[in-house]
């Protein structure tokens, strides 16, 4: 895939249009590779100028702000606000929104302001500039739900343009009972997604994934690579994986297009 890196277009004298961050999960995790991949084939198809940081990137520390420890977060942060101002980059796009909340609410007082995108916003405004189309009739009327991830949601109040993407791909949608502010957590947060619950409650992600097969879904739409793990551990629980998909909008975008 064409993918280059800061380093790279830096020694050819270029400054690209936007940094993709990769993140943690969109890195590592097999699944969520296939979310950074399809939307890495969105911007080469809108034919965005993009580079990605490659081994200079790490964490956001906000798995360590989140946990209590400050100091370490500050670290992480301090490094990576180095390195990103170091290639004089102002506009960042990532398909976690950990990584988006953590840049645009927590980055600025430490040094770090740069114009931050979720990767819902970034390919909504690929298409009102008419870069980009949704294309393609593989995906109507096809039964969907959507859920809202909370640093999107609730801490950032981005509702409406994941829903305004979805609504382009012709499919039957239909709400949670809780939805937008009142949505229930998919269970990643916190941390809780690397460890087991406390002895007696039910995993949160069962609960979310039963709001969601309320709704007589074949696909679960999200925008957030540990809600479509949580929700894709939560479909398998329940013994649906065959006949419900877990799909980041990125995914059903580039679907539509053929990409």
């Amino acid at each position: 895939m064409n993918v280059p890196t800061m380093a790279e277009m830096m020694a050819q004298g270029k400054q690209p249009e936007v940094l993709f961050w990769v993140g943690a999960a969109g890195s590592y995790d097999d699944r969520a590779k296939k979310i950074s991949r399809a939307f890495v084939k969105i911007l080469n198809e809108a034919k965005v100028d993009f580079a990605v940081l490659g081994t200079e990137e790490s964490s956001t520390g906000d798995a360590a702000k989140r946990a209590g420890n400050e100091f370490l977060f500050q670290m992480q942060a301090m490094m990576n606000i180095e390195v990103l101002n170091g290639y004089e980059v102002k506009t960042i796009v990532t398909c976690d929104p950990h990584s988006y909340n953590t840049f645009k609410n927590e980055y600025p007082s430490l040094g770090g302001k740069y114009k931050v995108y979720h990767h819902t916003q970034f390919i909504s405004k690929l298409i009102n500039e008419e870069r980009l189309s949704v294309e393609g009739e593989n995906l109507k009327n096809k039964r969907l739900t959507y859920h809202d991830p909370c640093y999107l949601g609730r801490a950032n109040d981005v509702y409406e343009t994941p829903r305004e993407l979805i609504k382009r791909l012709g499919v039957k949608m239909t709400e949670m009972k809780r939805n937008k502010s009142t949505a229930l957590c998919c269970g990643a947060g916190g941390a809780q997604m690397f460890k087991e619950p406390e002895r007696g409650d039910k995993d949160i992600n069962i609960l979310r994934t039963e709001d969601a097969l309320g709704t007589n879904p074949q696909i679960i739409a999200t925008g957030c690579p540990y809600c479509n793990t949580m929700m894709t551990d939560g479909v398998k629980f329940k013994e649906k994986e065959e006949q419900i998909q877990v799909k980041d909008i990125a995914e059903l975008i580039a679907e539509a297009n053929n990409l």
